[in-house]
């Protein structure tokens, strides 16, 4: 886990951690859902489809915050 905590703000490089930790998540559940269909299991690849787009929907969230960060500390320079 990262040094944040819920009295401090995450920093933008643990933003950039998260998002990296939820694209590999991501990733992991594309290839279950590939595996998944594959095997003529819709039910299950569905399954794991929508888990892999909530860790998406996440990665984009934690690179928004992180470029957010960005802007502000680089604004005007």
């Amino acid at each position: 886990m990262t040094a944040a905590t819920k009295e401090t703000e995450p920093t933008t490089q643990e933003h950039h951690l998260h998002a990296a930790e939820h694209h590999d998540l991501a990733a992991k559940h594309h290839k279950e859902a590939a595996k998944q269909y594959q095997a003529g299991d819709n039910k299950e690849a569905a399954h794991h489809a929508l888990i892999a787009y909530g860790h998406t929907v996440q990665a984009t969230e934690q690179g928004r915050e992180a470029s957010k960060k960005h802007a502000s500390t680089h604004r005007g320079k």
